[in-house]
């Protein structure tokens, strides 16, 4: 089913009421109506073979809706969404420039409710959704969804609508996101109070986590490459792939599968998501098994703060968190069974080969070097801007700044600070004093100067010439913008060689 049979082209649109008389055979459709219906036609070649039952009140349905649409329409796309208690529907018609959308009128209605009832008949269980996509020339295309995909924003209804459904038309078994959201219940939900006194009774009934070894990559390198992937797919311009936000790696993948790794405090992480088609949720939801307990040994802070959305709503298939520097989880899969959800982070020539092939369909040796520079450096921490243009150089077609700030936000960029302008400096410490309401009598402010050191400034205002002063306020300033407050009875060649060591320190060299 595409998108198309359910958004109409960029243009302008309309909404308006179809009347029950505007449904009804009218003698002189017109253009860009099909012909007038035929109780004759019931059961014509529907694609080439006799038409059902079904499928020639499709037909029927089609032909009352392309009469009731405006003149001069050349296709018309019409969704309907039903259960025993909601419904949802609406046409949408197509002259080639603009769109129309209708709300069908209640005799169609009838005619698709009869629908749903005739196909449960014949088949045992009735579509959730209906898709009637007709032309003028009378070519016809009917879709009935029994909910394979998740269903569009609008069209699905509440828990409740679908398992009053389920009562009267029993199914054998569900999708799984379906199943999850009539029947989720919150099982798969860890409050912080919920996580706090499961954590206290799996350590009185001795429940321990399993040591999770040689499953995923160690979290430091994991979240390396994660942002490598990230920013690749930012710098190439593309709405896939996986994202870096504020402590937050977050995947989902176009099967539908996906999922998120938070980065907390204490060298810790949790790592979460669902595989779309998971056996485990499966069986529980539609066989009856039990549910596997995935939070099985979990610490505390493995909670619903940290977790995949997918929590929510059931569809949580994996937890594995990362403490003590190494992975741990409960009842979960192995990570071979969570691949489809997670991004191509398990060596780091899956992720060279990936990084390169988005940068040029047969990248050759020297995007692959460039690939395997990027790749070391994140996982080194001393990305540069030198070496994400290394690899993909045009900063007019790729955007190198948004790849750059996946990598910030990731941590792993060099972090040397470029040398500080002398006028960034003066205005950093005038907006110090003034900030802090110091006393300026005798120091003007206009007159601030600066004196360049090796990793920063020494900023004053100089004693007037043939003057004395004593205790005068001197500022340092480092490149980094770390800021202390001296006077001149410190001499400065003393304050510099000290204030030089805390910069080293601080920048770890």
């Amino acid at each position: 089913m595409s998108d198309q049979n359910r958004n109409p082209p960029d243009g302008p649109g309309e909404r308006e009421e179809v009347s029950a008389a505007e449904s009804e055979p009218r003698p002189d459709p017109g253009p860009g109506s099909p012909p007038a219906d035929d109780p004759s036609r019931a059961g014509e070649a529907f694609d080439g073979v006799e038409a059902s039952p079904d499928r020639a009140l499709a037909r029927r349905i089609a032909e009352l809706l392309g009469r009731a649409g405006p003149a001069g329409w050349l296709r018309l796309n019409a969704v309907f969404a039903l259960t025993t208690t909601s419904g949802f529907a609406e046409v949408v018609y197509f002259d080639g420039e603009r769109s129309i959308r209708k709300e069908p009128a209640a005799p169609v209605l009838e005619l698709v409710s009869r629908h749903r009832a005739l196909v449960a008949e014949s088949d045992g269980e009735p579509w959730w959704r209906l898709l009637v996509e007709l032309g003028t020339a009378g070519e016809l295309e009917v879709e009935y969804d029994f909910g394979d995909e998740p269903f569009p924003e609008g069209q699905l209804f509440e828990p409740d609508a679908y398992r009053a459904d389920l009562a009267e038309y029993p199914r054998e078994a569900l999708p799984v996101w379906l199943a999850a959201y009539v029947g989720h219940d919150n099982r798969l939900s860890r409050t912080p109070q919920e996580a706090a006194s499961r954590a206290r009774a799996d350590r009185m009934a001795e429940v321990w986590p399993v040591l999770a070894e040689n499953q995923f990559p160690d979290f430091p390198v994991m979240w390396a490459r994660w942002a490598c992937i990230a920013a690749a797919f930012v710098a190439v311009r593309s709405e896939w792939g996986p994202r870096v936000l504020p402590s937050l790696g977050w995947f989902e993948s176009s099967r539908r599968s996906g999922s998120t790794m938070y980065s907390l405090p204490g060298d810790r992480a949790v790592l979460s998501g669902g595989v779309w088609d998971s056996p485990d949720l499966d069986a529980f939801y539609n066989d009856g098994a039990e549910l596997p307990n995935f939070y099985a040994g979990a610490p505390d802070w493995v909670a619903d703060p940290v977790l995949n959305p997918r929590a929510s709503t059931g569809l949580l298939s994996f937890v594995y968190w990362w403490e003590s520097g190494r992975w741990y989880r409960g009842e979960s899969p192995d990570a071979a069974d969570c691949s489809t959800a997670v991004p191509g982070v398990w060596t780091a020539d899956t992720v060279i080969d990936l990084v390169a092939g988005l940068v040029a369909r047969s990248p050759d040796a020297e995007h692959r070097a460039a690939a395997t520079a990027l790749v070391s450096a994140a996982e080194a921490g001393v990305v540069t801007r030198g070496t994400v243009t290394g690899l993909f150089g045009d900063e007019t077609r790729f955007d190198i700044d948004g790849a750059m700030y996946q990598f910030s936000l990731a941590g792993v960029v060099a972090t040397l600070p470029q040398r500080m302008p002398e006028g960034e400096a003066v205005f950093r410490v005038r907006s110090y004093i003034e900030g802090r309401g110091l006393d300026t009598t005798g120091y003007p402010l206009d007159q601030l100067v600066a004196d360049r050191f090796s990793c920063g400034w020494m900023v004053y205002v100089p004693v007037p010439r043939g003057e004395i002063a004593i205790g005068r306020a001197v500022f340092y300033i480092a490149d980094d913008g770390v800021l202390e407050h001296s006077s001149s009875s410190v001499a400065p060649t003393t304050f510099v060689e000290s204030f030089e060591k805390r910069y080293r320190e601080r920048q770890g060299a």
